[in-house]
């Protein structure tokens, strides 16, 4: 039988998997007005599902996550693949909404994990988690929309990046207040960060327009 730990470990593995897949889907869907090429698609896919943790664990000094186990990278290819293949399936109003959601539990997963791991190496310390956490998050999503010569989250209102922030913030308070309830903490903040993520989604939320600056010719 396992013990509470290796289960959360067990399910938190499996939630990675299902959000790296909702990453590279749609990240082939951004792109898919774009005339890429099968191989174009697994690459961009790839890059989405992995960019980001893998700048994380560069700026941290250490091997990136995917190189000692393959299968996220693996999962990303054929996910791409199966949204190149299924692109009329996933296009579906119902479908794509669903997979938006998936997407923000991918962020909002891989964000608090990118802090929490900063956070145990004791790598600067309350910055620097939130901030990797972030990268994490959206990294890989910049690296597609600049490769893709899209409008990247960094440059548009929705409300993705600030969710996984305020997150990762509330990440680090928490473990400063309570350090030995670290893994009550992770289940929490990843679930808060990803009801404000399913909050905006469902609401159409966006960034308050006096938060956002505006071109003279606007």
């Amino acid at each position: 039988m396992l013990n509470p730990q290796a289960s959360i470990d067990v399910i938190m593995f499996w939630l990675a998997i299902v959000a790296t897949m909702a990453f590279a889907i749609t990240a082939v869907l951004a792109i898919a007005d774009r005339g890429v090429d099968i191989f174009g698609v697994m690459v961009l896919g790839v890059i989405t599902a992995v960019g980001g943790g893998t700048v994380r664990d560069l700026l941290l000094g250490v091997q990136p996550f995917w190189v000692e186990d393959l299968v996220f990278v693996r999962v990303a290819i054929f996910s791409s693949l199966l949204a190149f293949v299924g692109r009329s399936f996933f296009t579906q109003p119902q479908i794509f909404k669903l997979m938006l959601y998936l997407d923000g539990l991918g962020a909002a997963l891989f964000g608090i994990q990118g802090a929490m791991k900063t956070y145990e190496m004791a790598f600067g310390w309350p910055l620097a988690p939130v901030i990797l956490g972030v990268i994490t998050a959206i990294g890989g999503g910049i690296m597609r929309d600049v490769i893709a010569g899209r409008k990247n989250l960094l440059m548009s209102t929705e409300l993705y990046a600030i969710p996984v922030a305020l997150g990762c913030l509330l990440l680090m308070v928490s473990l400063h207040f309570y350090p030995h309830r670290a893994i009550e903490i992770l289940i929490g903040c990843t679930a808060v960060t990803f009801l404000m993520r399913a909050a905006a989604i469902h609401w159409g939320l966006t960034v308050p327009a006096f938060l956002v600056t505006h071109s003279k010719s606007q």
